[in-house]
């Protein structure tokens, strides 16, 4: 006779944060000391209450927890503290808006950002990067944030608006989201809006640069009506707002806040995060040795990388997952309760704001061993555990995981190769590593590090880890990478 033994089902620990300040709640701690406070949520619970200025809110803080509530995204739908503020900002646009609309808004934007159509972006990176380090000569210090933010706005301008923004356009665009993305997180962290109707220089930056980046948007749109059509985005926003293709016509609306939402989700994310790569590359020589070999293996003579290419740039595209495990620019994350409901055994009343961290989770133990090591071979092909695929989640997962991850990742990897075979970022004498400042995103928002000559290894065979790494499919490279910043 045989026995079948329940599975015992798993207790969840509930609890709540110490250092509640009146009014203010944690937003001093969550300012102040971000990733500090978020280290010290696990040790009171694997949900655990704490205070966004007077709202009561809850932090999720183990992985299965986080995907048992992205999985359903009805029930925990997109807003809160942070969502709130981005709403008025980018308005209904594909990370923004609520389930019931999300799914015909993500019908009309996935064709230009299918896998099988990033390959055609290959060529368009691969320009801007070869363009952004072109002039780099040896010892000269270079702004490396600032660099990588200027590479950034001009790759997703050019898939967004073909060449509508000039130069001088596409620089202040830049310059408007970090007054932008500096403003969101304390608007988040503390929400009381009467602190922000102040009229301190802050707030009037914030404003500014908000009103600017609506203008330009709005320019674009004007003068792509009055000319010529192009292969882009704003095309195919266009001709869904004639209503072509048979489905139901967008409003002109929709087209401005779709388009202001792609350029905000595609600029500042991957920059912080190329930045951030050289940052951690410079101060790991083995890493930084290992990717100049596969650069020179399967790049001889500093070749532009091409499509056919991105299956073998296996270890380039590990370091572009380490680094964002290791930093992930998307760090934190809100969503509200559409009914009343439960996590973790516990009751949570409808409007509930619920919070998650990819930061926490990539930095969790269970997870990752040495969580605070940078070690790119983490994701070589065979080398990924399940839990590590489960607690990495930059990109968000669900149905509503960030459509442009694989279009991210291609970005970086292409970046990353084109600028590391042909140049070499060195830390300034007497750098020291700090601490991370988080904003609305995390990473290097004011690096500067001095460029050198890069040292290429002699033409011949390459070694074999190379060998080995770049006979991998491009499946299991893609897999290595397969990690998403929650922008939808």
């Amino acid at each position: 006779m045989s026995r079948v033994v329940p599975e015992q089902e798993r207790v969840w620990r509930t609890g709540t944060a110490p250092g509640i300040f009146p009014i203010l709640g944690h937003g001093i701690a969550l300012f102040r000391r971000p990733l500090a406070f978020l280290n010290s949520l696990p040790a009171y619970g694997d949900l655990v209450e704490i205070r966004l200025g007077p709202q009561r809110a809850w932090m999720v803080c183990h992985p299965e927890l986080v995907h048992e509530m992205l999985r359903d995204p009805h029930t925990f739908d997109k807003g809160g503290p942070l969502y709130d503020k981005l709403g008025r900002l980018m308005g209904d646009g594909l990370v923004t808006c609520r389930q019931p609309t999300h799914r015909d808004k993500r019908r009309l934007l996935q064709p230009a950002f299918r896998p099988s159509h990033v390959a055609t972006y290959t060529d368009l990176v691969c320009e801007e990067a070869e363009s952004v380090c072109r002039d780099w000569q040896a010892g000269q210090a270079v702004p490396v944030s600032e660099a990588m933010m200027a590479l950034t706005t001009r790759v997703i301008s050019r898939v967004l608006l073909s060449d509508s923004l000039d130069d001088a356009t596409a620089a202040e665009v830049r310059d408007c989201l970090t007054d932008i993305v500096r403003g969101l997180f304390v608007r988040t962290a503390v929400p009381i809006d009467a602190l922000f109707r102040l009229p301190t220089p802050a707030n009037r930056r914030y404003l500014h640069a908000v009103d600017r980046v609506h203008e330009i948007i709005d320019d674009a749109i004007a003068d792509r009506r009055r000319g010529a059509s192009h292969d882009d985005v704003l095309d195919t926003l266009l001709a869904a707002a004639r209503g072509d293709g048979g489905a139901g016509a967008i409003s002109d609306q929709e087209v401005h806040d779709h388009l202001i939402t792609l350029l905000l989700t595609g600029v500042e994310a991957p920059a912080l995060c190329l930045a951030d790569a050289f940052s951690l590359l410079a101060r790991h020589p083995e890493a930084e040795r290992r990717l100049h070999a596969e650069l020179d293996a399967v790049l001889p003579g500093g070749r532009r990388p091409g499509p056919d290419d991105l299956a073998h740039l296996v270890y380039t595209r590990c370091v572009v997952s380490e680094t964002l495990r290791h930093t992930s620019p998307g760090w934190l994350f809100t969503r509200v309760a559409t009914k009343d409901t439960e996590l973790a055994g516990h009751p949570l009343p409808r409007g509930t704001t619920v919070l998650y961290s990819p930061y926490l989770l990539h930095h969790d133990r269970s997870s990752f061993a040495e969580p605070d090591r940078f070690l790119p071979d983490r994701w070589l092909p065979g080398q990924i555990t399940a839990a590590q695929r489960r607690a990495m989640i930059p990109f968000s997962a669900g149905s509503r995981k960030c459509l442009g991850d694989e279009f991210a990742m291609v970005e970086a990897t292409l970046a990353l190769a084109t600028i590391a075979g042909r140049r070499q970022l060195r830390h300034l004498p007497g750098h020291v590593e700090r601490t991370p400042r988080p904003a609305i995103t995390m990473g290097p928002r004011s690096l500067v590090m001095t460029c050198e000559p890069r040292p290429s290894l002699p033409s011949g065979a390459p070694s074999s880890a190379t060998r080995v790494q770049a006979a991998h499919r491009a499946s299991d490279s893609r897999m290595a990478g397969d990690s998403s910043v929650d922008n939808e």
